[in-house]
């Protein structure tokens, strides 16, 4: 992995570190299964333990990372148990905000939808794939505020991370992320004509398929654990 050298001691450093070392596990700058050793992170980072401890505990708390026998740090894994588990939660909440929005949206509040599916389209015939992700989270993060509903979209924000992580394995498949797009359409095309079930039953389809990616994809780089 090829970490930041940037880091300088102030306050926030803990947390700085911690934003950073997730954003890595997300993005796979840092692996699936990988191990962190406190040294030769606190060297690449130019920082002291004290901070670097204090992210990596964090990062414990919250899931990203685990203690392996020797001690040390390493990077949780994607398991089928995780996969299934977040991408059926997925389903019930997103499906539920769309059918939400095809029932509350204004005609003004498309326009931003279309621009996103536009620009979406357009990094895939520059082949700037390295876009899609921030595009695809953006146009979802739209659709699901047109539910007008703020605790089923605070419900969705509590899986922003896992997500980001899931979109970046499924978006690098050129397969999936073109038809991606195909299915954003289809979805804006259901909320014009207000039709609740449809889109409700598009948005489910669009994120298991999804998941079926993530676990193909894990299957073939031979990552995948079958348990926690």
């Amino acid at each position: 992995m090829k970490l930041n050298t940037s880091f300088k001691e102030r306050k926030s450093l803990g947390q700085d570190v911690f934003d950073y070392l997730k954003n890595a596990i997300i993005d796979q700058t840092i692996e699936p299964g990988s191990r962190l050793v406190e040294s030769k992170l606190a060297e690449m980072l130019g920082i002291s333990r004290t901070p670097l401890r204090e992210a990596l505990h964090k990062l414990e708390r919250e899931e990203w990372i685990e203690k392996t026998p020797s001690g040390g740090f390493q990077v949780v894994s994607l398991t089928r148990h995780d996969i299934e588990e977040t991408f059926g939660i997925r389903s019930v909440l997103e499906a539920y905000a769309a059918r939400l929005a095809a029932e509350n949206y204004q005609e003004k509040d498309l326009f931003p939808l279309e621009k996103k599916m536009l620009e979406y389209q357009k990094c895939l015939e520059k082949k700037a794939n390295d876009k899609l992700q921030k595009i695809n989270t953006e146009f979802h993060d739209l659709l699901y505020a047109l539910s007008r509903n703020p605790k089923l979209i605070k419900m969705i924000n509590q899986l922003r991370a896992q997500i980001a992580r899931f979109r970046q394995i499924i978006l690098k498949q050129d397969e999936y992320a073109v038809e991606s797009n195909e299915d954003h359409f289809k979805m804006l095309e259901a909320i014009k004509n207000r039709d609740g079930d449809a889109v409700e039953k598009l948005v489910r389809d669009h994120i298991l398929k999804g998941k079926k990616a993530v676990l193909n994809q894990l299957v073939e780089e031979g990552k995948e654990q079958k348990s926690a």
